[in-house]
C-alpha cells in the first residue's frame, strides 16, 4: 500500500493511539480508556485520570511508546461475541457503554502484546511502522463532548510515515507558533478579547478596523460590480421566525436563549440571517424577469459556541458573515453556481490565497425536503465543478439539513486548510415559508435560494490572514502603508507637507517626527511591520523627494513625491502582494 495514501496514513495513525493507549496502561494501570482515533496529520487519545498528565508523565509515555515501536509487535484483529467482549472490557466503563450501543453480535478488537482494545480499525500490521511520531499537548475533553458528563484529559500526537514529514511538520509547528494571530493581534493593535465581559466577542483596535474597512470596502465593490443588491437586517427578531425556517430544531445548543419580556414576546439573537432575506423577499410580488435576484450582507450573528472550541478570532460567538442570497429559477442553478465559483476565486485569490481543497458536501441523515430535489440540487452544484475543472472530493452526509452544499478550503503559507467559503442549493426553506414567484404562463412557482458566504465569516478570515501573513500585510491592506521618518525636527514641516499630500490620496500615512535616532524609528517601524517607510532628511527636502526604504528589504533609494504616491496607488490597484520601487 502507498505509504502516502489516506487509507495507510489513517492506519498507521490509529496504530499511533493504540500505542499511546498501550504505553498509558503500562505506567498508570489505574487510567480509564475512553476513545483514540486517526485525525489529520495525527492522532488522539482520552483518558480518565484523577491526576493531570504532568511534562515528565509524557516524556515517560513517549519513551515507554518508543520502547513498544522497538518491540515490532504484531497488530492482531479479533473478532469477539458480544459475552466475550464484556468480558475483556469489565474493567473499563467507558468501553463498556460503548459496547452497549453497538448492535449486532460480531464486535472487533484489535491486540498487540498484552494490549487489547475494542476498535473498527484499521491499523497498520505491527508497531514497528510507527517509527516517526511526536507527543504534542495534554488538554481536557468531556466524554461524548458533554459537558455534564466525566472530564477527560485528551493526550494529542503526530504521526508520518517518514522523518523528513515529521520534521517539516515540527518545524512548520514552530513557525506557526510565531505567527499565532492572537499574540500578533496584541501586539500589532488589531484586536483583543475581554472574557470577563463576553467570551468569544471580538473587540476590533484601530489597527484591525482599518483592515476591516479595507476588506468590506473591496467586498462591497466586488458585489456591486456583479449585480449584487446590499441589504441590512435586525440582529433580533421573534423566535418563531427560526421555528418556521427550521433552524430551531437544528441549531437550538448553538443558539443564546431567547430573551422573553414582560408582554411574553420572546425575542431571539439571530444565528444566521437567511430568514430575514426571506422576509424581504417576501414583502413584494416578484416576475421570473427579475431573477436571478442576488442579495448580500455583512450580517453580524450570534451562536452559543461552548467555551471549550473558543479561539481567539477563529472560533467566537459574534461574527460577522458575508452572507449572500440569490433567488432564481431551476434552470438558472447551474450558471449560478458557476459564477459564483469564478466569484471565489477572484475573491480569495486578491488575498493571496491560490491552493485550494474543494468538497462536495451530500444529504445528511437529518434533512428536511424530498430526495428528489436534493439530487437535483447535488447534481447542479457538481456541474457547476466539472463545467470549471475544478478538482473535488464527495463529503458524504455532510451537507446542511436544508440542502447539498460546495465548501472551499484555502491553504496558507504553512500549507494548512482553512474552511472559508461555501455554496449551498436549497429548495427546502423556499417551501416552508411558501415562496413564489410570477413564471411566463402568469402562474406561481416556487424560487430555488442559493445562500453562498466567500469568507465565512470576516473575524475567522481576519485571524487567517494575520497568520498568512505572520503580520505583514500586503500594502493595499496594511492598517498604516506608509510611516514617514525625519532625520532632525528641522524637517518635520516638509514631513507633515508630505503626509498631507498623501492623506489627501488615500494612502494611510503616519509621521514618526520624534525626537529619538533614525536608527530607532527605523527598528520601530520594523517592529509594528510597516510596509514601506519615506526617510526625510536634508537631501530629501531640498529635491521634494523620499529616501524609501520597503519592510524587510531595507533602503531602495530615492522617489519623487509624486511618483511615491502614484506607485502606491498602483499597487493597491493590483493587489499585488511583493513590492519593488
Amino acid at each position: 500500500m502507498d505509504k502516502n495514501s489516506d487509507e495507510y496514513l489513517e492506519a498507521l495513525r490509529h496504530t499511533a493511539s493504540h500505542i499511546l493507549a498501550q504505553a498509558v496502561k503500562r505506567l498508570y494501570p489505574e487510567t480509564k480508556l475512553c476513545i483514540g482515533p486517526a485525525i489529520e496529520d495525527g492522532f488522539y487519545y482520552d483518558f480518565f485520570r484523577q491526576e493531570p498528565f504532568s511534562p515528565q508523565d509524557i516524556e515517560n509515555i513517549t519513551f515507554e511508546m518508543e520502547k513498544i515501536v522497538r518491540d515490532n509487535l504484531t497488530v492482531e484483529r479479533i473478532d469477539c461475541d458480544r459475552k466475550k467482549a464484556a468480558e475483556l472490557l469489565k474493567d473499563e466503563p467507558f468501553k463498556m457503554e460503548l459496547l452497549n450501543e453497538i448492535k449486532g453480535e460480531k464486535i472487533s478488537f484489535y491486540r498487540q502484546g498484552e494490549f487489547i482494545d475494542m476498535c473498527a480499525g484499521p491499523h497498520a500490521s505491527s508497531t514497528g511502522e510507527v517509527k516517526y511520531f511526536k507527543l504534542l499537548n495534554v488538554s481536557a475533553a468531556y466524554w461524548r463532548g458533554d459537558e455534564k458528563r466525566e472530564s477527560l484529559q485528551r493526550i494529542y500526537g503526530v504521526c508520518f510515515p517518514e522523518k523528513e514529514q515529521l520534521d517539516l511538520y515540527l518545524k512548520n509547528l514552530e513557525e506557526a507558533k510565531k505567527r499565532d494571530h492572537r499574540i500578533l493581534g496584541q501586539a500589532l493593535g488589531l484586536f483583543s478579547l475581554q472574557p470577563d465581559f463576553g467570551p468569544g466577542l471580538v473587540y476590533w483596535h484601530p489597527n484591525g478596523a482599518t483592515i476591516r474597512k479595507v476588506i468590506e470596502d473591496f467586498w462591497r465593490d466586488a458585489h456591486f460590480e456583479r449585480g449584487y443588491h446590499l441589504l441590512y437586517t435586525p440582529h433580533i427578531a421573534s423566535i418563531s421566525l427560526w421555528e418556521k425556517s427550521g433552524h430551531l430544531s437544528f441549531y437550538r445548543e448553538n443558539m443564546f436563549p431567547s430573551m422573553n419580556f414582560e408582554q411574553g414576546f420572546p425575542y431571539q439573537l439571530k444565528p444566521m440571517n437567511c430568514p430575514f432575506h426571506i422576509l424581504i423577499y417576501q414583502s413584494t410580488l416578484h416576475s421570473y424577469k427579475e431573477f436571478p435576484i442576488r442579495w448580500a450582507e455583512l450580517g453580524t450573528v450570534y451562536r452559543y459556541e461552548k467555551d471549550g472550541v473558543l479561539h481567539g478570532v477563529l472560533r467566537v460567538r459574534g461574527f460577522t458573515q458575508d452572507d449572500a442570497h440569490i433567488f432564481c429559477r431551476p434552470d438558472q442553478i447551474e450558471n449560478e453556481v458557476t459564477e459564483l465559483l469564478d466569484f471565489v476565486m477572484y475573491f480569495l485569490s486578491s488575498f493571496g490565497f491560490s491552493e485550494y481543497e474543494i468538497y462536495l458536501s451530500t444529504r445528511p441523515d437529518r434533512f428536511v425536503g424530498t430526495v428528489e430535489n436534493w439530487e437535483k440540487a447535488t447534481k447542479a452544484l457538481e456541474n457547476a465543478l466539472i463545467k470549471k475543472s475544478l478538482s473535488y472530493q464527495i463529503d458524504p452526509g455532510e451537507g446542511v439539513f436544508y440542502g447539498p452544499k460546495i465548501d472551499i478550503k484555502i491553504k496558507d503559507c504553512l500549507k494548512r486548510t482553512w474552511q472559508c467559503s461555501t455554496i449551498q442549493v436549497d429548495f427546502n426553506i423556499p417551501e416552508r415559508f411558501g415562496l413564489k414567484y410570477v413564471n411566463q404562463e402568469n402562474q406561481f412557482e416556487r424560487p430555488i435560494m442559493i445562500h453562498r458566504a466567500i469568507m465565512g465569516s470576516l473575524e475567522r478570515f481576519f485571524g487567517i490572514l494575520i497568520e498568512h501573513y505572520s503580520g505583514n500585510f500586503p500594502v493595499w491592506l496594511a492598517p498604516v502603508q506608509v510611516k514617514i521618518l525625519t532625520v532632525a525636527d528641522r524637517f518635520i514641516p516638509y514631513a507633515e507637507k508630505v503626509l498631507g499630500f498623501c492623506r489627501k490620496n488615500k494612502i494611510r500615512a503616519d509621521l514618526d517626527g520624534s525626537s529619538e535616532s533614525l536608527g530607532k524609528k527605523i527598528r520601530t517601524a520594523e517592529n509594528e511591520k510597516i510596509p514601506i517607510l519615506a526617510v526625510i532628511g536634508e537631501k530629501e527636502q531640498l529635491t521634494e523627494t523620499l529616501a524609501v526604504r520597503l519592510h524587510k528589504k531595507g533602503m531602495k533609494g530615492a522617489v519623487s513625491v509624486g511618483d511615491f504616491v502614484r506607485k502606491i496607488k498602483e499597487i493597491e490597484e493590483t493587489k499585488s502582494i511583493e513590492i519593488d520601487f
